[in-house]
């Protein structure tokens, strides 16, 4: 049974009826003592409460009913209703142990979709499973990890991967925060729908509107065709925001809107659309410190974060390194031609216990180095160590281009390349080999305008 509390009775009826059509029990309070007598006695599984009670609109006595029930029963989930004129009142009702804020005046569509998130969540119930138990039920072929906190992390996004429930993924960079979220995609509902990655750290202030929310021919000066935005584009899909906590002040703002009512406006049009999507951030940054100290919105912050994952560092799971050199060399062996290869056990001890500051993806790197420079097939130590410790001026001894001579991207098409031609254009061999999953790989081709044949895959 839901809960409606509000003392406005058009407003309840309204949110009885809209949750009565599509078959939840609902109940409704006009008050503080009608709704705490319900809890204690019916015990509903999840609360809409509007804070602004009485004909006053500082909401203390909403926020006051919401504490109570907190310590009548922590464990249902509340969702506020407010309006944008107070906002900073939802932020305090989330810091209480609300779980979601809806404008006034909702969306249906919006509001059914946050009632059913929190209700499949409040169901889920964690268990304990090894991975091959989780490679049962999901699809966590990419993600490569058997210590019990990946394990943990797996089991988590395996749960709420079913809901629309918006999820932060922290952690250093380079722990693999890119493959969690298209994790997450691939077990959802929406796994036949566009997964868009928008990398917010390369996107400028003054380009922020265009990319995320398309813009019409005129609307700037070099706007000479119509163009759609990332939202847009993953429309009834999943958006991935990496690096959310580089957003200037003013980028925060407009993304919170489209974050907060599900719409925008083309730039250099007045007309507003929808978007249904699922919303999946990153970062590398502690994004409550950032809001403690004024630099990330705390109501953007509260919308992006129902469920947060935060990725260890690889030294915090050195059983996993094992597996995944075996996962690179594996990949690499098919790409370089030396099925010989392979890794003597007292380099693998050693590399489990280097700091690796940049994570999976130092670790992936420092094997490709070793296997391009060493034309021994079993790697020792000295392979590895040779290469960890090389310096910037040694590298244009080794086959690798000097520094400033190529830049990140043009060996990426490189690699990318090779790998399309190694596996005769076959993006189903090629992925792996590289890393990548597909649909990483198909957006990666089509970015930089490698040519492939969809026949042939």
């Amino acid at each position: 049974m839901i809960l409606v509390i509000d003392d406005d009775v058009a407003v309840r009826t309204s949110l009885q009826l809209l949750l009565r059509s599509e078959g939840y029990a609902v109940s409704g309070a006009d008050a503080p003592e009608e709704a705490l007598r319900i809890i204690r006695d019916d015990a509903p599984e999840l609360i809409i409460l509007d804070l602004n009670f009485s004909i006053s609109t500082t909401g203390e006595e909403g926020m006051a009913l919401l504490g109570d029930i907190k310590k009548l029963n922590a464990g249902i989930p509340i969702i506020l209703i407010t309006g944008w004129g107070s906002i900073a009142l939802a932020v305090q009702g989330m810091k209480l142990g609300a779980n979601d804020f809806i404008n006034k005046p909702w969306d249906n569509g919006h509001l059914l979709q946050s009632v059913k998130t929190l209700l499949d969540l409040r169901e889920e119930k964690a268990v304990n499973r090894t991975r091959k138990q989780l490679d049962k039920e999901y699809n966590f072929k990419h993600i490569i990890g058997e210590d019990p906190q990946m394990l943990h992390i797996l089991e988590t996004i395996g749960r709420v991967a079913g809901t629309d429930a918006s999820i932060l993924i922290m952690g250093e960079s380079g722990t693999g925060k890119e493959l969690i979220a298209e994790a997450v995609h691939q077990n959802s509902l929406r796994r036949n729908k566009p997964f868009i990655k928008v990398n917010l750290g390369g996107i400028s202030t003054s380009l922020f509107e265009s990319e995320m929310f398309g813009h019409i021919r005129g609307a700037f000066t070099d706007a000479r065709f119509d163009r759609a935005g990332r939202f847009e584009l993953a429309n009834k899909g999943t958006i991935f925001l990496d690096e959310i906590g580089d957003l200037d002040a003013g980028s925060q703002v407009k993304l919170l809107r489209v974050l907060q009512d599900r719409t925008y406006e083309v730039l250099g049009s007045s007309r507003t659309k929808t978007v249904d999507v699922r919303v999946v951030c990153a970062t590398n940054k502690n994004l409550s410190s950032m809001a403690n100290n004024g630099t990330f919105r705390e109501d953007l912050l509260y919308r992006i974060n129902l469920i947060t994952v935060t990725l260890p560092a690889l030294r915090e799971r050195p059983t996993d390194i094992p597996l995944l050199v075996e996962f690179f060399m594996n990949n690499l062996k098919q790409i370089y031609n030396r099925p010989e290869l392979s890794v003597s056990k007292s380099a693998m001890k050693w590399l489990q216990q280097l700091p690796l500051p940049g994570n999976i993806r130092q670790l992936k790197n420092l094997v490709e180095r070793s296997i391009l420079v060493s034309k021994k097939n079993v790697l020792e130590i000295d392979d590895f160590r040779s290469q960890l410790e090389l310096s910037p001026q040694k590298a244009g001894d080794t086959k690798w281009p000097g520094v400033g001579t190529v830049t990140l991207e043009e060996m990426e098409i490189e690699m990318i390349k090779r790998a399309m031609a190694f596996h005769k254009n076959k993006v189903s061999k090629a992925a792996p080999a590289l890393g990548l999953t597909r649909s990483a790989l198909y957006r990666r081709l089509e970015k930089f305008e490698i040519p492939y044949d969809e026949a042939e895959d």
